[in-house]
């Protein structure tokens, strides 16, 4: 299954397969990436960390002291934590999400989204941490493919084009121990509906591919008149298919993320927090065996933006997903 997120949307790594193989199995696994066409699930793990003032010109850590890439520690600040910043090099602020993701294609050209996030946020400032954890905003999704020109040797195309909603499902109204509410990017949720639009070109000469995908996303106020700005992000995807005999496949990548928003609003002013500006680069690796998949990417920052908040230091992901051998569809009947 095609590893996909708000930000990584249609953006698998891989390359055409061989028209022989297409043929071999009455076009299941026709297109770009293997099982682009195809229903399935997912489970994906991300690490987002901040970390190093840049101002001061301190450097950013991908595991600083205290952060954990896969859970967050048991210890709880609650007590003396505050949302305040004095440049001590030991802050950080870790954003982890384990997301199950469903794929369901109405068509050859239609296909349907929802992710339904595990969110486990740490901030670390000035010793203290403050844990949140619980399930966060489910997304819900559709695309359209408008360009489909996959079923060709050699060089193949495929344009998707499409829209979708965050909805406020996630707990965001968490106290801490004297009665304040956490901070807005430290509850699980955050209580606004966000609208966004997307637009995703994946195309391949041979075994060589690239993959751009862009997405804008506005969002509404909670009942607390929080909101966050308009943001976008775009992630680009240079790949190589290495195909190793009739069932595996290894996909190779070098990824590029931009991402931009000026950060959180109260009551429709900004207020100057966790505004980003920031691009990363890294090498990613896609395993396919038969239907199932397993997709990597590492990205370390190559610019970012200076605040008065910790810097961007990188992002982990990990995906295993299962691909059906999708040859009906609920529209235009079989493929």
């Amino acid at each position: 299954m095609k590893n996909l997120s708000l930000l990584l949307l249609g953006a698998l790594l891989s390359a055409a397969p061989l028209a022989s193989r297409a043929c071999d199995i009455c076009g299941c696994f026709m297109g770009i990436t293997p099982y682009d066409n195809q229903s399935g699930l997912s489970l994906m793990h991300r690490y987002r960390i901040f970390n190093g003032y840049q101002a001061l010109g301190q450097t950013p850590h991908f595991f600083p002291g205290g952060a954990r890439p896969f859970f967050p520690s048991p210890l709880n600040g609650d007590n003396g934590y505050q949302h305040d910043h004095h440049d001590d090099p030991t802050d950080f602020e870790a954003f982890r999400v384990i997301e199950l993701r469903g794929k369901y294609f109405l068509s050859q050209r239609v296909e349907l989204n929802a992710f339904v996030p595990y969110v486990m946020n740490t901030s670390q400032i000035n010793g203290r941490q403050l844990n949140a954890a619980g399930v966060g905003d489910v997304t819900l999704f559709a695309g359209y493919h408008l360009i489909r020109a996959i079923e060709t040797a050699g060089v193949q195309s495929r344009l998707i084009v499409g829209g979708g909603l965050k909805l406020p499902t996630g707990e965001y109204t968490r106290l801490n121990d004297q009665g304040r509410r956490y901070p807005l990017l430290n509850q699980v949720g955050t209580g606004t509906t966000d609208g966004f639009i997307y637009a995703n070109y994946i195309g391949s000469f041979h075994s060589f591919g690239l993959s751009v995908n862009s997405s804008y996303r506005r969002s509404t106020e909670n009942t607390f008149r929080n909101s966050l700005a308009p943001s976008t992000a775009t992630f680009g995807s240079l790949f190589y298919r290495l195909p190793l005999g009739d069932n595996w496949q290894v996909y190779p990548s070098a990824q590029f993320f931009y991402e931009k928003t000026k950060g959180e609003m109260l009551e429709g002013q900004l207020t100057g927090e966790h505004a980003m500006n920031n691009a990363l680069l890294g090498p990613g690796l896609d395993v396919y065996y038969k239907n199932v998949s397993l997709n990597t990417s590492f990205q370390l920052p190559i610019y970012t933006a200076e605040t008065d908040h910790p810097a961007s230091a990188g992002r982990l992901v990990v995906s295993v997903g299962y691909s059906f051998k999708q040859t009906k569809y609920l529209l235009h009947g079989k493929s």
